[in-house]
């Protein structure tokens, strides 16, 4: 087993880039924790940051955004089963400390395992769980990042803490290995860049007001704080998003959502696509390399406010298969969801961070 188990609180992290393959915001789920007599499992999973409120208390004591045990008075350590929303390949951890000063674990250690994801607690605790970050210092009041190199797929997570304290938040960075054998059969149109099917963005030029990982989350967006919004643009030019299909295919569909976004909508979009198979760029490839060979898939058309746009037939461009799409808005604005539905062909696209 090969498991890096440096603290890399001071360090480049680039596995955050990737998504957090626990969030509830994706379905994870905290299943059980052992102890949580002063703070719920349920906050270590909360999308947004944590937070404090100072003067707020609980019948059992200081309310904190995150999971809180009790002192532990004799021998034993505490412990959380996290069922993940999105089944893939972890590449680090984040086991924030905000907020819990005098109070956060002296240690902690992470294992995994790969189940049925309706599996019982009877079951998940008779499972064989394999370490992936060995007992290490936590710090309070921060950020403490754990790289892991172990390559399986993984269904499940356990936190433990030494040997007792808080967390405010759990994040499990990661790409999805979905499940690819539901849709073998038949010819139907899978969405190639969505998240839960490994999808990732690979970069952008600009997500001043929106997240870039928010163009592919699963369904909807919930509100214009949802979905990928650029600045102001001031002068020439346009901006630009690309993902990286979770498996390579030939598209044959595409949505391209405004949804909330009513006076900042872009007003117009083009998407070009490229097969890159084999071959390894990094996320700054993109913006200085004018080799790639992009080719049009959906030639520039124009959009509208808080509406759902969907290409396909004679509007999308028959190409070859294709790993990458790029999308095109100008000359600026926000796009909360885009989705590419197309044939499954060859294997999962994989790639760098």
């Amino acid at each position: 087993m090969e498991v890096e188990q440096r603290n890399l609180m001071t360090a480049r992290v680039p596995f955050t880039e990737l998504v957090d393959l626990a969030s509830s915001r994706v379905g994870g789920c905290a299943i059980y924790a052992n102890d949580e007599f002063f703070a719920p499992k349920e906050n270590l999973l909360k999308p947004e940051p944590a937070i404090f409120i100072s003067g707020k208390y609980t019948e059992n004591g200081k309310w904190m955004d995150g999971w809180e045990s009790r002192r532990k008075r004799g021998a034993g350590f505490d412990y959380c089963i996290v069922r993940l929303g999105i089944p893939g390949v972890i590449h680090g951890f984040n086991v924030a400390t905000d907020y819990f000063i005098g109070n956060y674990p002296e240690y902690c250690s992470i294992e995994a395992c790969n189940a049925p994801v309706d599996s019982s607690l009877d079951f998940l605790q008779n499972q064989k769980w394999q370490v992936v970050v060995e007992k290490t210092r936590l710090h309070g009041g921060t950020q403490n990042y754990f790289a892991t190199s172990v390559p399986n797929r993984w269904t499940h997570v356990r936190l433990n803490i030494f040997p007792d304290g808080g967390v405010s938040r759990l994040r499990v960075h990661g790409v999805a290995d979905p499940d690819w054998r539901q849709f073998q059969t038949g010819n139907q149109l899978v969405d190639l860049a969505a998240i839960e099917h490994g999808g990732t963005v690979v970069t952008c030029n600009d997500s001043f007001f929106g997240p870039k990982d928010n163009l592919i989350m699963p369904g909807r967006a919930v509100n214009m704080g949802d979905g990928w919004e650029t600045r102001r643009r001031r002068g020439p030019g346009h901006d630009w998003i690309v993902v990286r299909l979770g498996r390579s295919g030939v598209i044959k569909k595409l949505e391209i959502d405004t949804n909330h976004f009513k006076g900042n909508f872009p007003e117009s979009c083009a998407v070009d696509a490229c097969n890159l198979e084999g071959q390894f760029l990094l996320p700054e490839d993109f913006s200085r390399r004018t080799d790639i060979p992009w080719m049009p898939l959906l030639e520039k058309v124009n959009l509208n406010a808080h509406k759902q746009h969907v290409y396909e037939k004679e509007q999308i461009r028959s190409l070859p298969v294709s790993t990458h799409v790029r999308l095109t808005i100008f000359p600026d604005g926000g796009i909360s969801r885009m989705r590419v539905f197309g044939h499954l062909v060859g294997k999962s696209v994989g790639g760098g961070v």
